[in-house]
């Protein structure tokens, strides 16, 4: 097995350019970011936060300063609001494991967007499953967006939690979160309210503190800060019990020894999203709309997964490539420089179409075919011309290969 990784590494020897566009799934790390870490990691701060020494001190005053920073990017009251976990699956599970063992005799209603991410599906099957909550799934139209008046029919007094994505991971549809909270706290103010901002995060503003939102999911890698960590906001005196036991922490809500150079890391990369933010959005958007209309333009038959303009994360792309599969086409472009995903990051080595494509009305063959590329303030233009040169010919040859007679 690993001479077969090495081969397929060695095949990649003598690329002209490599552009990483697979941030849904893993992300670098920009030296700024490293440098900041550090110090934590051998000099400074590399004692138990919770403990009474000076690394210990150093420890905890890093984790403070980068709770107050992110704290600050999402309009939080308090940055005792913010609690870092091992990455955003563990926050996602936090806040509806947590909202579940809380509410269990008052409710055993759950629902969620059709098109949540893997992690908030699954617990919500877990929930229903293994303790018997009802999950209800809100439908969605062709781009994504949630149907607001089936939300607000389906909360009822018996709803415990709702969970909606405030931007797609897959698909990059901007949902109006806001008004979705206000519903859902006009039918039952006592139903919990949680968002994965993980996509949105360092891509659209957002002031927690003006809404109806009690839980917000964050996530580190998806702003190129360090894998193994994010967050959960949890708005002051919203009720949720924690779901793990152990080491007592300077958290409530998640024990064991905070992870402090990964967390100093994690403000970095915020402050880094942030800083000059509108400039730095406006690049998102240029080069995704550049990247979008040139493989539409260039490459017939194929399909743009999503919304088109401002209802879309400045980040995203999803193309389907008829007549193509998806892995397949990944694996091409990949022996030219160029790295994507090829669906769903959680369903890609199943058998099966994502279910958000499914979701927007996608048949099995136009789901197999999609590719999920992500932007980021790293790349230039030049990145995305050589992906527009190099991309036509992959499709014609995996075409080829299956026997297509669709010409680029």
């Amino acid at each position: 097995m690993v001479e077969n990784v090495e081969e397929l590494i060695k095949a990649h020897e003598g690329l002209k350019r490599e552009v990483y566009l697979d941030i849904e799934n893993s992300s670098p790390v920009p030296q700024e970011v490293i440098e900041a870490m550090l110090p934590y990691f051998t000099t400074r701060g590399y004692g138990n936060p919770a403990l009474t020494h000076k690394p210990g001190w150093e420890a905890y005053e890093a984790i403070m300063k980068s709770a107050q920073k992110i704290a600050r990017y999402i309009g939080a009251e308090n940055p005792e609001e913010i609690t870092f976990t091992p990455g955003e699956t563990e926050a996602n599970n936090l806040a509806l494991l947590g909202t579940a063992l809380t509410w269990k005799n008052m409710g055993k209603k759950i629902c969620i967007s059709e098109i949540e991410p893997v992690s908030v599906l699954h617990i919500a099957q877990l929930l229903q499953e293994k303790f018997g909550y009802k999950t209800v799934k809100i439908p969605v139209d062709k781009e994504g967006l949630i149907n607001l008046e089936k939300l607000k029919e389906v909360v009822d007094k018996e709803t415990v939690l709702v969970s909606i994505a405030a931007v797609n991971p897959e698909i990059g549809t901007i949902q109006p979160i806001k008004e979705a909270a206000e519903i859902v706290k006009t039918q039952n103010p006592n139903t919990v309210f949680h968002t994965d901002f993980s996509d949105g995060y360092g891509k659209i503003k957002i002031n927690l503190s003006g809404t109806k939102i009690d839980l917000a999911t964050l996530s580190s890698y998806k702003i190129l800060g360090p894998r193994g960590m994010g967050a959960l906001y949890i708005r002051e005196k919203t009720k949720i019990e924690k779901i793990l036991e152990g080491q007592i922490a300077t958290q409530k809500f998640w024990p064991g020894i905070e992870n402090t150079p990964l967390i100093v890391g994690f403000a970095k990369a915020s402050e880094l999203a942030f800083e000059n933010f509108e400039e730095k959005v406006a690049h998102l958007r240029r080069l995704r709309d550049k990247l979008i209309e040139g493989l539409l333009s260039q490459i017939q038959d194929t399909l743009l997964n999503g919304p088109h303009g401002e209802n879309r994360a400045p980040d995203n792309v999803n193309i389907s490539f008829l007549h193509c599969e998806g892995e397949a086409l990944t694996i091409e472009l990949s022996l030219k420089g160029v790295y994507v995903s090829s669906g769903s990051a959680c369903t890609r080595r199943l058998l099966q179409p994502s279910h958000i494509l499914v979701a927007i009305g996608r048949r099995f063959e136009e789901a197999h075919g999609s590719i999920l590329m992500k932007v980021t303030r790293l790349h230039t233009d030049e990145d995305i011309e050589y992906v527009l040169e190099v991309f036509p010919e992959a499709v014609q040859r995996i075409r080829k290969i299956v026997g297509s007679t669709v010409s680029v």
